[in-house]
């Protein structure tokens, strides 16, 4: 038998080279998971043992708010009626500084609240802020920016499908995983608007100010009754009921998935057409998800088998570092692995070696798992492969460069690492809210 980090060193470089091949990532899992059972388990009773892993990882109650939250995203974005909340929410922020700018992470919160998708809420506001935002002029860094930085927050404000695929792969609890996120999801908020205002106050040419017609207060309470307040309901469904006891996250997320439908149907922008494409994505997304979590179940146990999740255990405490610095060091790994792959690929690579690390140093399931979603939040507008970064391209002006839009990202991605250092270091930012569960 090999030694433990050989055996480790191995499984990284087997899916480092089958990744390259272009394979999707749950085939490249599956791939590797096939050989390691084959190998670790032997022969026949390897392959029942893949059959069991796969039935055993997909057939959890627990998995059913994942293709739900989806479902709910999807039926937001095909009716169109994120328009509308933006332009409620563009009347109150009347003659502020960078009010567009703000109106983008206003847009990104409400976007947040509604589905659980980083990269169509960065398309959304992209495509709606950022013609607007280059007509008034201002500067590629406060009109790329803002949105970049709000997209992200899909992640970390419920519902949220990458917290439910963290909390799955982690073997957390899912209900309290999303309820975790919420405190640092709003503080990244807090902290892109601070910015935002300082900025424009410091440097007013790069937000030039404009003149805003005056709105009557009667006619911006009636367009919030109507666009924004049927959110709260929204929100109330998915995560109130958890918060409450009321409900477990499955049915949260059954509950708030009727209540965007029926939300839809109220402004009469429901069709067949518009389910028939919502189901059909949801149902596609899903597909791949699960099977990749099914891959990040078996990929796991194979760690576990050939013995490189003991030894790399027995390895950190031979050292005798501080725990908080070997949360440091799989933080650093996670943000250098979130530069060139996909936040699912980060998350499966390093979750399965992590967790049984962090629970040996006993550290909270929910409070790590919290640390990796927002790692593969920052990845997503890193340079030089995040996701964002390609999709701001995409509907950015003809004459934006990468380079433009990397320059934009970066100081919201230092106020994404104040947060993760504030979570590292007072852990109950994140544990608070899930500790009121009934």
């Amino acid at each position: 038998m090999f030694p433990w980090y050989i055996v480790l060193l191995l499984l990284l470089f087997m899916f480092i080279i089958v990744m390259m091949t272009g394979l999707p990532i749950a085939f490249s899992f599956f791939l590797i998971s096939i050989v390691g059972s084959l190998f670790f388990f032997g022969g026949e009773p390897g392959l029942r043992q893949i059959t069991l892993n796969i039935y055993s990882s997909l057939s959890s109650f627990l998995l059913m708010p994942l293709p739900l939250f989806i479902l709910m995203g999807e039926v937001m974005f095909q009716s169109g009626i994120a328009p509308k909340m933006i332009e409620t929410l563009d009347k109150w922020m009347g003659k502020m500084p960078g009010r567009l700018g703000l109106l983008a992470v206003g847009g990104g919160v409400l976007f947040s609240m509604l589905t659980g998708a980083t990269m169509g809420s960065v398309a959304m506001l992209g495509s709606t802020l950022v013609p607007e935002m280059e007509k008034r002029g201002y500067k590629k860094q406060m009109s790329l920016g803002p949105i970049l930085g709000s997209g992200g927050l899909a992640v970390m404000i419920p519902p949220s499908a990458m917290a439910v695929f963290v909390g799955a792969v982690a073997q957390a609890s899912i209900g309290r995983v999303l309820v975790a996120i919420v405190v640092p999801g709003l503080l990244m908020a807090l902290l892109y608007g601070l910015y935002i205002v300082i900025h424009c106050k410091l440097q007013p040419s790069i937000a030039p100010p404009y003149t805003v017609p005056p709105i009557p207060l009667a006619e911006k309470l009636i367009n919030t009754a109507k666009y924004v307040l049927p959110i709260g309901i929204i929100v109330f469904l998915v995560l109130g009921v958890i918060l409450l006891g009321i409900a477990t996250p499955s049915e949260a997320a059954a509950t708030g998935t009727l209540g965007m439908i029926l939300l839809a149907a109220a402004y009469g922008r429901l069709s067949w057409k518009v389910m028939k494409i919502a189901v059909i994505d949801t149902v596609k997304i899903s597909g791949m998800l699960f099977l990749i979590i099914a891959s990040a179940t078996m990929y796991g146990q194979i760690l576990g088998a050939s013995g490189a999740t003991r030894g790399l255990i027995t390895f950190i405490s031979v050292l005798a570092l501080d725990p908080i610095f070997v949360i440091i060091g799989m933080v650093i790994v996670l943000l250098f692995f979130g530069m060139f792959m996909s936040p699912a690929a980060t998350v499966l690579i390093s979750v399965p070696m992590f967790m049984p690390i962090v629970q040996h140093l006993g550290f909270s399931r929910i409070w790590f798992a919290v640390i990796v979603i927002l790692c593969t939040e920052i990845a997503t507008t890193s340079p030089p492969f995040g996701s964002s970064l390609f999709i701001m391209k995409g509907v950015a002006p003809p004459d934006t460069t990468m380079g433009d839009i990397i320059k934009s990202a970066l100081p919201y991605i230092y106020c994404d690492l104040v947060v993760l250092a504030l979570i590292i270091a007072f852990p109950m930012v994140v544990l608070w809210l899930p500790g009121l569960i009934q």
